[in-house]
């Protein structure tokens, strides 16, 4: 594209021809291998100094290289760490890669220049091994404090088949209880005021207010919050190390249960890249079907998020009466997928079944059922002055803070900033449907209240236009690289036999490159970064999900407001654990 040659150029002149190297991928994002004495400096002319910057620091992680086959020309390596920026100025993004050197090799941090980059490179760190230098608070993230290794190594076992028998002895318990106490001075937090002791209260790991497994450790000065330390990792199941031992194929259902409320949302996330490297273009058919399951799923979330944040909020009945809604949502994604909140129906290069006989009674039920609903529950929670007491004025952040934390979504797009890459990066059809972008202007927990109820009518207007307009053909895409061959066609031919077979047992083998898909998933931008090996199973999955940025800001913005805001400032956030914590 001219303007990545331009940029490249650019790049280029000012930091030295040999000192940046570009390499070409299938998702044809700009990407460029840069040295790690001059990191810093790139990524803050790129951020402050490059017209139309690259202000948005959209991910950071790492790759360990040393089981790689096929390097595809690119220089030795043993390990690479890459930054992903995005301008939403540009609408483009931008990939940077460094490849540091040796066993456990270092970086220079990047949280002086990005506020976001905190958590990343403690996760980094936590998976890899990987150093920053200069990182105000380095230590793991995801995993216990006592644990040893680091699992995104290749070394690093990947079954629990693979590690000995766990035994709890006395004296290793002893050291994990002393890993869970809260020490206040490890985070630079003082005891005590000139005028006061501070306090410092525990919220969850077990509490309502949290939604999950999610303990934030708060300093208090009486009511008020002076600080906060979120305890993320409870939820951490490997999905990302799994994706390595999968293939391309049976790692699908895993991805079920990373934002577990946006069901076959997060199988879109993750096939784009997938049919991004293996060339693979889908009927017209299958984009429609999938937008419409994506979109039901869009409302069945916020139906979850908006009855339980009013009843974080004092509110009792709305989570019933929005609970009733959601299953009749559900009723129509098993008549369609045969499975309710982890149907696992999207599959490569298609979905699982064409459409049942009459799928299009119940969505019209629906349809038609559902705007009655919204405006009763507008009048039942936003409307309420209890409601708008506990939530206006409170955890507000302006633009430049959004966009500085890493946030998107409608926590974004509560900002005033008109942003969804369903319309601006559209993928899987979505250019085809005629929707509108909500937004507010005041950036507090109730506009992105008000955004996510708008956002769940939008929704419906793109279900009843799929409705309306389910173009004729196939369910799957003509690939040799996509779901298995009809099972009626196998006896007919033994290569048809065979190719289903191998595609059942192994999966496809899926070229040798890298591609990332992103998507305006129920919470935010959520992308699938996936490396090839040429084999029939991932050599890396890197997740970039929206909660986890999101739950980085929670210190931020709960400053100065009491421990009740907190609950409103969590609630607002719609976020789930496993969507962190991956």
């Amino acid at each position: 594209m001219p303007d990545d040659f331009a940029i490249l150029k650019n790049l280029q002149q000012r930091f030295g021809d040999n000192d940046i190297q570009r390499q070409t991928t299938i998702d044809e994002i700009l990407t460029l291998w840069v040295p790690k004495d001059k990191v810093i400096s790139i990524l803050r002319y790129l951020k402050s100094s490059v017209e139309q910057p690259f202000n948005f620091l959209y991910d950071l992680c790492g790759i360990d290289e040393r089981d790689r086959a096929k390097t595809n020309g690119l220089p030795s390596k043993d390990f690479t760490v890459v930054y992903t920026l995005f301008s939403y100025k540009r609408n483009s993004f931008i990939r940077l890669k460094v490849a540091p050197e040796g066993d456990m090799p270092t970086m220079p941090s990047i949280t002086s220049l990005f506020k976001n980059a905190n958590w990343y490179e403690r996760e980094v760190y936590d998976m890899f091994g990987i150093r920053f230098d200069g990182h105000p608070h380095l230590q793991r993230i995801l995993m216990p404090l006592t644990w040893k290794g680091h699992p995104l190594r290749k070394e690093h076992p990947a079954r629990a088949t693979e590690i000995g028998p766990f035994k709890l002895m006395e004296d290793l318990m002893d050291r994990e209880q002393a890993a869970l106490q809260f020490k206040p001075e490890e985070w630079g937090m003082k005891r005590e005021s000139e005028d006061a002791d501070f306090m410092f209260l525990n919220i969850g790991p077990q509490h309502p207010g949290t939604h999950g497994v999610l303990r934030i450790v708060l300093q208090l000065d009486g009511e008020d919050i002076v600080d906060a330390v979120p305890e993320i990792g409870f939820h951490h199941r490997g999905a990302e190390k799994m994706g390595e031992r999968q293939s391309w194929h049976t790692y699908i259902p895993y991805t079920d249960r990373v934002d577990y409320l946006g069901g076959v949302m997060n199988n879109l996330a993750y096939l784009l890249a997938v049919e991004k490297l293996a060339g693979i273009e889908v009927p017209d058919r299958v984009k429609v079907i999938r937008v419409m399951l994506c979109e039901l799923f869009r409302i069945s979330s916020h139906l979850v998020w908006f009855g339980t944040f009013a009843q974080d909020v004092g509110q009792l009945s709305p989570v019933f009466y929005m609970f009733t809604d959601r299953e009749k949502v559900f009723d129509i994604i098993e008549a369609v997928c045969g499975g309710r909140m982890h149907p696992n129906w999207f599959r490569i290069g298609g979905v699982a079944q064409d459409l049942p006989n009459g799928w299009d009674g119940l969505v019209r039920e629906f349809v038609e059922m559902f705007p009655k609903k919204l405006k009763e529950y507008n009048s039942m929670v936003i409307k309420n002055s209890i409601f708008k007491g506990r939530t206006k004025g409170i955890g507000v952040f302006t633009l430049e803070e959004a966009i500085e934390w890493g946030v998107t979504g409608p926590g974004l797009r509560a900002c005033g900033f008109e942003w969804d890459f369903r319309k601006k990066r559209p993928y899987s059809g979505y250019e085809m449907f005629d929707f509108d972008i909500p937004i507010a202007q005041n950036g507090d927990c109730y506009d992105r209240a008000v955004v996510r109820v708008e956002e769940m009518r939008q929704s419906l207007r793109i279900v009843e236009q799929c409705l309306n307009n389910m173009p004729e053909g196939s369910y799957k895409a003509d690939h040799p690289l996509t779901t298995p061959p009809l099972k009626k066609y196998t006896m007919q031919d033994i290569e048809t036999l065979i190719t289903h077979f191998l595609s059942v047992s192994w999966g496809p083998v899926i070229p040798a490159g890298e591609a990332m898909s992103c998507i305006e998933a129920t919470k935010g931008a959520n992308s699938y970064y996936l490396t090839s090996d040429g084999n029939t199973s991932p050599y890396r999955v890197r997740i970039r999900t929206p909660s986890f940025p999101h739950m980085q800001m929670v210190p931020y913005i709960s400053k100065g407001y009491t421990v009740a805001d907190l609950l409103s400032i969590l609630g607002a956030m719609d976020f789930v654990l496993a969507d962190i914590d991956r």
